[in-house]
Parts: structure tokens; C-alpha cells; sequence
């Protein structure tokens, strides 16, 4: 238990190796960003029972927010090493960082992707049934069938039922695809099998045993591949623990063993288990860590200081220590780089020429490297400094 006086700064944005998260006891603190971010209320007032800092702490990474003591407070320290024996004590804890990290990550994801991606629409079962066509036309059957046995499971009354049970019998595929119980724990899925799809509702979180899976999300017509996963990795926890529709589609790359926790056994089991309760938290915590520094990184506005956030972001994400004259070499190219910022290769080439003029920065054997990470540091705090000054202006100016 520790207790801060009103005015007091209890976590400052940018710390590095915060290792603790707080619950409060008593009192009220508000929260603050040097440079909010869209998508998110920059200024919350927390109270009673509340929690902050579980993020960085879990994650490991720097902290995303500065929080300051509105009156005298009272909270208890948990130390991330101490999560399991927290969860085996109070699984209620547990259960309610869970829920609002999914809604907090559900809100993230969703800004990234319409700022990213302009037509990008929201998940509803009714769009399965484009979905299935465009996996007809794609000539992939088994996908495309999945797609319209689900549209029909859940929009029995939609206006394109008939048309999904002529895709059907054309294909020869059954109207209902095969039910798996729920009861069934251990699951085994074939090469191309689909896991579930976006825009069905979700009943299930996976963790992986063995195999790969894709990720991918349909945007524009596109199939975009968002991750491929392995061994250890969880997934569909978004859908299970908000009852909204699966924003991407997973697929079996490979024969694939997995356990299903589904919404019945899933708090029981977190509080069986505080060992799943702790990976998946931390697994979230990386996940809205990661989503927070690109919203950060679309918040500035001069393209070459993106691209210098990007290359300090994979940086700590690998957990890189940033250090005078401390070098790094980055596990992908030039046009890697301008692609993960949405820039085009060619079009878009004079932006890294532009970047490449650093002299502690270089391209050696097609890798990006980085001979002093305090530098690049120092590059992402102007451009950050630079676009909140801009905002400002055009604030003040309106």
C-alpha cells in the first residue's frame, strides 16, 4: 500500500522499467498524454476499485500515461511478478482488467483501421455473405461455404438467404457446416481449415498447442494478413469477452492443435488457472501497447518523423535497450519501412532518401540500421513536439 498526497505525480509518460500496476483503495487521480491520441479520452478521472499502469507493467514497455493524484489517494503496488498470486486471491481483479483492456484494445483497433483504411465498415453478420462471394471468387469453395453456412446460421431472415443456399447446392456443401460441441476442449484443425471468420459472432478464445494460423481482415476488397501465429500465442478473446463479431478471420496454415475456452468455462477456469488469467493479460498488454504507439505514430503529421517512430517503436517492442551509441540492426529493409507506415514503395522512395540522410542511420545488406538509438529517440521527440505545436496553432487558430 502506498499513499501520494493531492498534486503528486504517481507514473510518469516515457518511464522505462515500470514494472508495477496500481489498483486504487481511496482517492481520485486523473490521467494525461503529452500527445493524445484519437480514439481515446486523454483526461479519465479514476476512482475507487480502478486500475492504471497494468499496460507498461505487464508489457514491460515504457509508460503510455502520466497520472496525477487529484486528492490524497491510497493505492495498492502489484508487481508484475506478483499478478498470479493476486488473480489466486481477488479473480475478480483479473476478470476486470480483462474486459476493459478488450474494450480499450476493440476501440484501438477499430480508429487504426478506419484511419488506415478509408472504406474499411464495421463487423455485422450480414456481411459474411459478400464475404463468402469473394472467397467463391477467389476460388477457395471451402472458405466461401464456411461463409454462407454462417450468414445463414445467424441472419436466418437476411435478404440474401436464398441466394446463399444456391451458392451452397452449387458447390455441393451442406446448408449448416459441422458443429463442434462445445464441450470439446482439444481441437485439431486441418491445413486451410477455417477457425472462424469476421463478422461471426464469437464464442471461443484459442490457445495455441502446435501449428500456425493466419490472421488476416478483408479491407477494400483486399485480404490483408495481419499476423501469423505459432505455439503459446492466444487468440478470439476480443469476441468472447465483448460480444461483438470476430474483426478478422482465422485460418489453419498447417495441421494445428489448439484448446477452445469458451464463455461458460472461461472465469472458472481464469480462476483455476491464474497462470491463463496472467498470459493473456500480458498478451493484451502488449497488444494495446503496440495499438497505442500507432495511433501515437498517425498523430504526426511530417512522414519522415513516422517513419523514425516506427523504427524506435520495433525497437522497443523488441526490447531494445535505447542507450547512447547503443546500435540496432532492424529485421526488415527501406521498402519494409514505408510499407508499415502505409507509404507506397516507389512513389513514396523520397521519404526514406530523406531518412537515410541521417548519419547514424544506414541501409547495409538490405536491413536498416541504427548506430544510436539515443538519437532516434531524440528525432521522435521533435517531430512529436513539432505536430502537438501544429495542433495547437490550428486549434488556437479556429
Amino acid at each position: 500500500m502506498l499513499n501520494f498526497k493531492a498534486g503528486s505525480y504517481v507514473v510518469i509518460e516515457g518511464k522505462r522499467e515500470a514494472l508495477t500496476f496500481y489498483i486504487i483503495r481511496q482517492g481520485k487521480l486523473k490521467t494525461a498524454k503529452e500527445s493524445p491520441v484519437i480514439g481515446e479520452d486523454p483526461s479519465a478521472v479514476l476512482g475507487p476499485g480502478d486500475f492504471f499502469g497494468v499496460e507498461s507493467a505487464m508489457s514491460g514497455h515504457s509508460r503510455i500515461e502520466t497520472v496525477v493524484a487529484l486528492s490524497d489517494c491510497s493505492l495498492i503496488v502489484v508487481n508484475n511478478d506478483q499478478f498470479g498470486l493476486l488473480i489466486q486471491k481477488n479473480a475478480p481483479v483479473a476478470m476486470k482488467i480483462i474486459r476493459s483492456f478488450s474494450v480499450k484494445l476493440r476501440a484501438f483497433d477499430n480508429t487504426i483501421t478506419r484511419l488506415s483504411f478509408r472504406n474499411a465498415v464495421e463487423e455485422d453478420p450480414s456481411h459474411l455473405f459478400s464475404l463468402g462471394e469473394h472467397w467463391m471468387k477467389e476460388k477457395r469453395p471451402h472458405h466461401a461455404a464456411y461463409a454462407f453456412q454462417k450468414y445463414l446460421q445467424w441472419v436466418p431472415q437476411g435478404d440474401k438467404v436464398s441466394q446463399a443456399k444456391m451458392h451452397l447446392q452449387s458447390m455441393n456443401k451442406p446448408l449448416k457446416a459441422p458443429q463442434i460441441p462445445e464441450s470439446t476442449i482439444n481441437r485439431t484443425y486441418r491445413p486451410d481449415d477455417m477457425i472462424f471468420s469476421e463478422n461471426e459472432p464469437g464464442r471461443e478464445l484459442y490457445i495455441m498447442q502446435s501449428g500456425r494460423v493466419k490472421i488476416t481482415k478483408m479491407v477494400d476488397a483486399q485480404e490483408v494478413m495481419l499476423a501469423v501465429l505459432q505455439t503459446g500465442d492466444i487468440f478470439g478473446e476480443m469476441a468472447l469477452l465483448d460480444n461483438k463479431p470476430r474483426s478478422a478471420s482465422a485460418i489453419a496454415s498447417e495441421t494445428t492443435t489448439m484448446l477452445a475456452i469458451n464463455k461458460a468455462n472461461f472465469e472458472s477456469m481464469v480462476q483455476a488457472q491464474p497462470q491463463l488469467a496472467s498470459r493473456l493479460i500480458t498478451i493484451l498488454s502488449e497488444r494495446i501497447w503496440m495499438a497505442y504507439r500507432q495511433l501515437a505514430n498517425l498523430m504526426i503529421t511530417d512522414p519522415v518523423g513516422r517513419l523514425y517512430d516506427t523504427l524506435l517503436t520495433l525497437a522497443e517492442k523488441h526490447h531494445v535497450k535505447i542507450a547512447p551509441k547503443a546500435a540496432y540492426t532492424f529485421d526488415l529493409g527501406g521498402k519494409d519501412l514505408l510499407k508499415m507506415v502505409g507509404f507506397d514503395p516507389v512513389k513514396d522512395e523520397h521519404y526514406l532518401m530523406e531518412l537515410l540522410k541521417s548519419r547514424w542511420l544506414k541501409l547495409d545488406e538490405g536491413k536498416v540500421i541504427c548506430m544510436d538509438l539515443i538519437e532516434l529517440e531524440k528525432q521522435v521527440q521533435f517531430y512529436k513536439k513539432k505536430s502537438s505545436m501544429e495542433r495547437k496553432r490550428e486549434k488556437t487558430a479556429t
